[in-house]
């Protein structure tokens, strides 16, 4: 008899340890640091996680289901997306499901140009498809509620990393982004600073989006800003070459030819005076506060150094400029030459 007792409890233990290995032991069945679960609001939740749970995330569905049935999971659970860690326990899976922990999306925004750029990045991270991303951006109608159009969109873009819901909507994420901006506009007495300057935050959006494609050397945007706003400010044509990539949509062109000034388009700042109607980028935070504490300078031209570092010439008056810009010629004729022997 005491055999017999011995056994069962033999049996109930190595029942009991099996059953919390089954719960409490790692019970991942991919090899990758993690994976994510996904439940859209249009479908069936239930159907949908068991589905995934089945198809290589998880071993031992089947106690999986039984954990979730008892834990009210499938009542509780919202739509969104959830990370699943490599060797994670079903407990531990079941109690993130149950609490709805989700997973933000990490919204990575560096330069964009055009509103494609933005609706593949939305399609690559959210459950929204470019072609409705796109027709949304498009929409002055859809646009209004955040006070920009389909020109100005960007200007509610400041390049940073953001944590947004997967299953948030287009408005919600414009109006986290739109949020965002106006914590960064009131940040460091910007606005202050953009009103002292006689310029909107949009308007100095723009003119910073243009300084961004302009040159990449943080010391020098300053004067590149002082330019432009010089010449706005004395009614002249802005005859910035970046805009003109921009009307024509081939940001490759590496040298504005005399035909590409030809394109009829609000954008192109050599034939209309003043301002782009919006961005033709995203400028970083750098250039916008470049913008922003430009000198106040009497430089209305510049032009690259002709030794390839980067870096500009400035100039007041159009002669020197123009000596500039033909030492410049010269030195770029000479390298396309060698280059061509070679």
């Amino acid at each position: 008899m005491k055999k017999i007792f011995l056994y069962i409890f033999v049996v109930l233990v190595f029942a009991g340890s099996w059953a919390a290995w089954l719960v409490f032991g790692p019970a991942t069945s991919f090899e990758s640091k993690s994976k994510f679960l996904f439940i859209r609001p249009d479908k069936d939740v239930k159907t949908q996680v068991l589905d995934q749970m089945d198809n290589g995330l998880i071993n031992h569905s089947v106690v999986f289901d039984w954990l979730a049935a008892n834990a009210s999971v499938w009542e509780k659970v919202k739509p969104g997306r959830f990370e699943i860690k490599k060797d994670e326990n079903l407990f531990n899976i079941v109690r993130m499901l149950r609490n709805n922990t989700q997973s933000p999306v990490r919204l990575i925004i560096n330069k964009w140009r055009v509103k494609e750029d933005f609706a593949r990045q939305i399609a690559r991270n959210f459950d929204i498809d470019s072609a409705t991303a796109m027709q949304y951006f498009l929409s002055n109608d859809s646009l209004k509620t955040f006070n920009v159009d389909t020109n100005t969109l960007f200007t509610l873009i400041i390049p940073d990393t953001y944590f947004i819901k997967w299953n948030s909507t287009l408005p919600d994420i414009i109006g986290k982004l739109q949020s965002e901006n106006d914590k960064f506009w009131q940040n460091d007495n910007r606005l202050q600073r953009a009103a002292d300057a006689g310029l909107t935050p949009q308007q100095v959006y723009t003119i910073a989006s243009i300084i961004e494609e302009e040159t990449n050397k943080n010391d020098e945007k300053g004067n590149v800003a002082s330019v432009y706003i010089n010449r706005w400010h004395k009614g002249m044509a802005l005859g910035a070459d970046p805009t003109i990539k921009y009307a024509l949509r081939d940001f490759s062109i590496k040298r504005i030819l005399y035909g590409h000034l030809k394109v009829e388009s609000p954008y192109n700042t050599y034939r209309n005076k003043g301002l782009p109607p919006g961005p033709v980028c995203t400028p970083s935070k750098i250039t916008i506060d470049a913008v922003l504490d430009a000198p106040r300078t009497d430089y209305l031209f510049f032009v690259a150094k002709s030794d390839f570092s980067g870096y500009h010439h400035f100039s007041t008056n159009y002669a020197e400029h123009e000596q500039y810009a033909k030492a410049y010629q010269h030195a770029l004729d000479e390298w396309m030459a060698r280059k061509q022997k070679q």
